[in-house]
Order: structure tokens, then sequence, then C-alpha cells
């Protein structure tokens, strides 16, 4: 996947699909089913970009059911209405997990595997920014047809364990997942497919590969 940089340097969140749909940025289906029990495929599409600092991302998912109970840092976000992007951006072993729920509560770890794993401080974590269009308030599980969409604004600077200065030329490791692991309808849907017989997010041996112009 082509990853453009965008025209400015400076983006709100809550102006992000604004300006992704000016620049024209091309949309993406998180909807490879990796686990035949977990057959349920949401309609989940995302759009990436960047500027000097910061990875953009615009998640718009359409799902029968929605829940945002958790609303603190780091908590167990993977078990609501959750999107995620794991990531690989230093060229070494160690990867990323950011999730975000439906209503932009954010979980950040990183390491080189899925144990001991070192999670973001709050004050990292405060300078993502971040906008959802069900607000910030925790609800629980609302068993309806919902469509609902997040956007993320991730500075190099919240790549903890890495120092990073530029995206431009570079070709890193990703994938992007659809989860909801305490809905009535649990599901696992990934961008790159997973080849393993149970669900597991935290392999980067699956990773897709982004090539930032």
């Amino acid at each position: 996947m082509i990853v453009k940089k965008v025209s400015v340097n400076t983006v709100k969140p809550e102006e992000l699909s604004s300006l992704m749909d000016r620049e024209q940025i091309e949309t993406h289906a998180i909807n490879t089913v990796n686990w035949k029990q977990f057959s349920y495929c949401p309609v989940v599409n995302f759009r990436i970009a960047y500027t000097d600092s910061a990875i953009l991302l615009n998640y718009k998912v359409t799902e029968n059911s929605v829940r945002a109970r958790y609303g603190e840092y780091n908590g167990k976000v993977w078990t609501d209405s959750c999107v995620e992007f794991f990531v690989v951006p230093g060229g070494d072993d160690v990867y990323y997990n950011l999730e975000c729920n439906c209503i932009g509560t954010l979980l950040l770890g990183g390491g080189a595997g899925r144990s001991n794993r070192q999670r973001a401080t709050s004050e990292t974590l405060d300078t993502i920014g971040r906008w959802s269009s069900l607000g910030s308030e925790t609800f629980e599980e609302r068993v309806e047809e919902t469509s609902w969409e997040v956007s993320l604004v991730i500075p190099f600077s919240a790549f903890f364990m890495h120092k990073l200065t530029s995206l431009a030329g570079q070709t890193i490791r990703a994938n992007f997942y659809k989860c909801g692991d305490e809905l009535v309808t649990p599901h696992y849907l990934s961008w790159n497919p997973i080849l393993l017989e149970k669900p597991n997010f935290h392999r980067p041996d699956f990773f897709g590969t982004l090539l930032f112009e």
C-alpha cells in the first residue's frame, strides 16, 4: 500500500476526514475473516496518510451492535467496538499496538513480542489527537445497526521506543484490524490475512507493507 503525504503539516482530528476527501486519499477495506468460527464481517474501511511529523488514520465502521464500556487509557478497549493499527516503524523487531474503541479511548503498547509489552504513559497518549462521531462518553452495548467514525493524528513521538524523525521514502510493515471480543457477535477482521488456527493479532510475520511517498 502506498501512503500519501498530505499538503498540510497541522491537522485537527475533527477535520481529518474532510482533508482526506480533498486530498483523495484511497480507501481500504478491513474485511479478511481469518477464522470461520468468527464469521461475522461488519463493513470496515480505513484511510491512512502522513505529514512531516504524524501518521493520520481515519476509520469508518457499520456494524450490528456497538459498545464503548472503557473510557480510560490502556483499558480493555479490544473488548468494545474497536479498530486497531499494529506497526513496525523502526526497522527492528519492535512493534506497536494502537487500539481505539468507538469513542476514541486509546491503548498503546510497544515491544518485540506479545508478552512483557510496555504501555505508553498518559502523557504520550495525550499527544495523539482523536475524534469520534459517537462522542467520548462510555455506554453499554447497543444492539442495533450503527455507523461510526474515528480519526487519529498520531505524532511520530508517540512511538515511544524509537526516535522517528521522518517516514518519507520509508517502507514499514503494519496491519489494520477490527474486533469486538465481548460484543454479542464477536469478530476479528484484518486487512492483511493471518494464517493461524486461532485469533491472534500480535503476529508481525503477517503484517503487510506500507510505502510512504
